[in-house]
């Protein structure tokens, strides 16, 4: 588990609030290339896209897609954020691929935080766009009666899990993907069975790469599902 270590990216002292480390560095070049790609990429724009810019016009429009069928038109106005969290995390989750790299959504400090990000903007939202009103999302007017008191128990205490699932679904698929193909570079020191090792770690990493996407997808879709029931909370 060396490779999830948080160390100092100057010298060998204990890591502090405001001290610089390996995760700040990769974090940081993630929003280079997201810069590179989104803006750069795209400053000077062609009727027939080069393939960076196609890159990022494909990004665009596969987010705000995304956006307008789950919240609806009214949701649109919020796409910018969602788009900002999908560029983040599936650029940080390509670097976190690269030889050498430090993959900053294996790490629950980064994935809590922005799924807490979430979590808070979409429940002040909920309430300043319905006030009261927001609360029906744990009422199912649909069920009997005297079912509804023990579905709101079970809505509000899934409500309050979200931030919990949302960040451990994206950290733990990381985590275990990197740490798999960890294990089988150690089979691969064995001559006997290093060509088998060689061939599963290929897999892997090809595997990986589809992880990347999806998770930085699934974080997404769920977040545009989360704003839905804070632009729309009745059942």
């Amino acid at each position: 588990m060396d490779q999830f270590i948080v160390k100092p990216l100057f010298g060998d002292g204990a890591v502090g609030m405001f001290t610089i480390t390996n995760s700040t560095l990769w974090m940081g070049l993630a929003v280079l290339a997201i810069i590179g790609l989104m803006v750069l990429s795209t400053s000077r724009r062609a009727i027939v896209p080069g393939r960076m810019q196609s890159i990022a016009e494909l990004a665009y429009g596969f987010i705000y897609k995304m956006v307008e069928d789950i919240c609806g038109k009214d949701g649109v106005k919020y796409f910018p954020y969602v788009m900002t969290l999908f560029m983040f995390i599936v650029t940080a989750n390509f670097l976190g691929l690269l030889p050498k790299s430090f993959t900053t959504t294996s790490h629950f400090a980064v994935t809590v935080v922005l799924a807490l990000a979430v979590f808070l903007t979409v429940t002040i939202l909920g309430f300043v766009k319905n006030g009261a009103g927001f609360l029906s999302l744990f009422w199912v007017s649909s069920a009997p009666l005297a079912l509804r008191p023990v579905l709101a128990i079970i809505e509000l205490i899934s409500y309050f899990v979200r931030p919990v699932s949302h960040s451990i679904r994206l950290a733990g698929n990381v985590m275990a993907g990197h740490a798999v193909i960890k294990v089988f570079a150690g089979f691969a020191a064995i001559a006997a069975i290093s060509p088998v090792s060689v061939l599963a770690i290929t897999a892997m990493y090809g595997l990986e790469v589809l992880v990347a996407f999806i998770q930085a997808y699934v974080f997404t879709i769920l977040t545009c599902v989360y704003l839905k029931d804070a632009l729309h909370p009745h059942h």
